[in-house]
């Protein structure tokens, strides 16, 4: 498999982010990080197939993500293709998430968002 060199610095999309979060956990195939995403933003993010699927691409392509080895015999050879976080993916969570860390310091120093309870 042709593999794409990373690139430093470069934005991913919210759906993108998603994806390489669930697979700060370990590799897991398509089906899998649909079941987390959906799970972690309790029902608000469902991606569709085709979303899915097509931001898998774009992520890969990008070097932030890999296909995973098969080599684990617990896992069920009908979901397909599992999928791996690269160094570079885990940078871009990293990054993304001091991002969001200074949005909500700024919400909160400026009253725009209370204190919510975290789960």
């Amino acid at each position: 498999m042709r593999r794409s060199k990373p690139q430093t610095n470069q934005q991913v999309t919210p759906i993108g982010f998603e994806i390489l979060l669930s697979l700060t956990r370990g590799p897991q195939h398509g089906y899998g990080i649909k079941l987390d995403i959906e799970e972690r933003t309790a029902g608000q993010l469902s991606l569709g197939s085709g979303t899915l699927y097509q931001a898998i691409q774009r992520l890969e392509r990008s070097g932030l993500i890999a296909e995973a080895e098969a080599d684990d015999e617990s896992r069920d050879a009908r979901r397909g293709r599992y999928y791996q976080l690269e160094p570079a993916g885990r940078a871009a969570v990293e990054i993304e998430l001091r991002r969001l860390h200074r949005v909500v310091e700024y919400a909160r120093s400026h009253s725009l968002l209370s204190d919510v309870e975290t789960s």
